[in-house]
């Protein structure tokens, strides 16, 4: 059975070059929540010349839109949106610090281009378990946006939040990997 990683954020350069796909991965402390609305303001905010809501560098994104929290939990379910639609503004956050992203999806060659560039990993959260998911998670703020609704930035304080690797900073893609093995020979 595979080693369970343990990491706790912020992330850095050295904790990410040991990372590869297909690691699992328990996440402990902040994630920052932010789906595409969110990720244009961010990335135009960064483009003006201002200051983003949050300090980016060495954090994690996590694509999610939770769902309110019935009375007594600290959210409702909260299960990974699909990656793709934040690939027009990804590799400008990795530009000012951002280290790794959670959703689901594949990536563009843009995007794993940036993270290899920038050393930034891209981790997936296991879609369909939002209830599950959503234990792991302590604490959530709105820290900005909140006229998005669910799609508000959110500080969240996660313990043993469960992921995989599934984009490394060497450019290999689990996904792809997945497919070679089981590909059928010609």
């Amino acid at each position: 059975m595979a080693e369970i990683i343990r990491l706790t954020t912020p992330l850095t350069d050295k904790v990410i070059e040991k990372l590869k796909i297909g690691d699992q991965v328990l996440i402990t402390g902040t994630l920052y929540t932010a789906r595409d609305a969110a990720h244009k303001r961010l990335v135009d905010l960064l483009n003006s010349g201002k200051e983003l809501p949050f300090d980016i560098r060495g954090q994690i994104i996590y694509y999610v839109g939770p769902a309110p929290a019935r009375p007594g939990y600290v959210t409702g379910p909260a299960g990974p949106t699909t990656s793709g639609r934040m690939d027009p503004y990804a590799p400008r956050l990795m530009e000012a610090g951002m280290k790794g992203m959670i959703g689901k999806g594949k990536r563009s060659k843009d995007v794993v281009d940036a993270m290899k560039k920038h050393k930034c990993v891209y981790f997936a959260a296991i879609g369909g378990a939002a209830a599950l998911i959503a234990r792991s998670i302590k604490k959530v703020d709105v820290i900005a946006y909140e006229d998005l609704g669910t799609e508000a930035v959110r500080k969240m304080e996660v313990e043993d939040f469960q992921v995989i690797v599934v984009n490394d900073i060497y450019g290999n893609d689990l996904y792809e990997e997945g497919m070679k093995k089981y590909r059928r020979s010609p």
